[in-house]
């Protein structure tokens, strides 16, 4: 075990005070259990860092961000690093320096990236065999993150983020206007990780999108079914996700928008097939003119499949009809 804080739990501004907290250090320790032996070191020192990986038969490296940057109020000695009142001067994270160097000493190394916000890991990505992503303020992140290590708990979780490749690719922070490029409805280049995107013990595939009807009113609904299989060899969740896109708008709108997903579990080898509602209310836009909510004549594409960047099966509805509803 290698990095920063690996021994604390860290909690943010806002936080309460839990009654206990199990460290990622106390919750390897457990899982790894009497048989098994625990080393560790914080990383300030390189060399110590990179022995201790050579010595291990695993190498697990810590890294991310310090809720409050482990700093006073109103400051954050680290560029990447941000809080409340301060802006992240960058989303190149330092530390991947130190995972480059345990790697280096052991090609048998894991990297969890406890973070609050999107790194631009780009090296870390191409060149290292696992990454688990986790956030701060859990009581229990200790026992959590050693269920996924160990393989007691097949992870599912999905980003609500996109997350850049690099700093090149963030507006300037002034710039609000999501159509210039931001979120992954308007974004203009290919991310590190896409909206939605997450990995799991197994592999799923997608066989299919049907509608209910092929059309439907402005005060209508469809129901969307999609044929979702467990194609490995471990029982995960899948969390799958319905996009829309407006194939005959009057209007600008996102390249792309989620519309819907759901969270299930599909044993392995096993093929379910998963219900999500599509109101064409939802896809309306607000009309700046009429101050109304407005739903247009048109042709939707409806897609679906495991991210933003992977949706496989998709089928077109027709909005029969417009209509307009008042806020």
């Amino acid at each position: 075990m290698i990095g920063p804080w690996v021994g604390e739990v860290l909690l943010d501004w806002y936080s309460g005070t839990p009654s206990y907290g199990v460290s990622i250090l106390d919750g390897l320790k457990d899982a790894a259990g009497r048989g098994a032996k625990v080393l560790y070191a914080d990383g300030s020192d390189p060399a110590q860092a990179a022995a201790l990986a050579r010595s291990a038969d695993v190498a697990i490296v810590v890294v991310g961000n310090h809720p409050e940057c482990n700093a006073g109020w109103d400051q954050c000695p680290t560029p990447s690093n941000g809080k409340e009142d301060v802006d992240r001067k960058t989303i190149v994270l330092e530390q991947e320096a130190l995972v480059k160097q345990v790697f280096a000493a052991n090609v048998h190394s894991i990297e969890v990236l406890r973070a609050s916000f999107p790194y631009a890991i780009v090296w870390s990505q191409q060149n290292l065999p696992a990454i688990v992503h986790m956030t701060h303020n859990s009581q229990e992140e200790g026992h959590g993150l050693a269920d996924v290590l160990f393989g007691d708990y097949s992870p599912a979780g999905r980003l609500t983020q996109t997350w850049p490749a690099g700093d090149k690719q963030l507006l300037p922070i002034m710039d609000y206007d999501l159509t210039h490029g931001r979120t992954y409805m308007y974004a203009k280049d290919k991310p590190l990780y896409p909206f939605g995107y997450g990995l799991s013990y197994t592999t799923f595939s997608y066989e299919g999108l049907s509608l209910s009807a092929p059309s439907a009113a402005a005060d209508g609904s469809v129901e969307v079914t999609v044929k979702v299989k467990n194609t490995g060899t471990r029982a995960s969740d899948e969390v799958v996700e319905m996009y829309v896109q407006h194939l005959g708008s009057m209007v600008d709108r996102p390249k792309l928008e989620l519309k819907g997903f759901k969270r299930v579990r599909i044993e392995p080898g096993a093929e379910q097939e998963v219900k999500l509602d599509l109101k064409p209310r939802d896809l309306a836009y607000w009309d700046q003119v009429r101050h109304a909510w407005r739903v247009e004549k048109e042709q939707v594409r409806v897609l679906a499949g495991g991210s933003s960047d992977s949706l496989p099966v998709k089928a077109t509805l027709d909005i029969a009809s417009g209509g307009e509803f008042k806020p």
